[in-house]
């Protein structure tokens, strides 16, 4: 399956603001998509067994998305395009390293199979 670049970063994008902003707003106290008191990774301690659960099980995948640039939200009001910016920018770089390797093994394994 053929894909281009542009449609797979933006593909990425929409689907990495739609993970921030769905596990924010289940498991966190307030629906956001970026925590206002800086609390990252909610549902982790949660008192409620389900939320502490699906925290655990999604914290390896937000630690990857967030972790990097989770000292942007120290700043106690920061413009709120700059998060945005930010964040579009580092995951349009993730995006584009799972790119280039899955067409770098594509290429390989079919390769291999003439």
């Amino acid at each position: 399956m053929k894909i281009s670049r542009k449609k797979f970063v933006i593909t990425f994008l929409v689907s990495a603001f739609a993970f921030q902003f769905i596990s924010n707003s289940v498991l966190g106290d307030e629906v956001r998509l970026f925590p206002n008191n800086g609390e990252w990774y909610s549902g982790i301690g949660s008192p409620i067994e389900w939320k502490n659960t699906v925290g655990s099980i999604i914290y390896p995948i937000k630690y990857i998305l967030v972790e990097p640039l989770s000292f942007l939200a120290q700043d106690p009001d920061p413009a709120p395009p700059v998060l945005l910016i930010a964040f579009a920018i580092y995951w349009s770089a993730i995006a584009l390293v799972l790119y280039y390797l899955y067409y770098y093994l594509g290429k390989k394994i079919t390769r291999k199979k003439i």
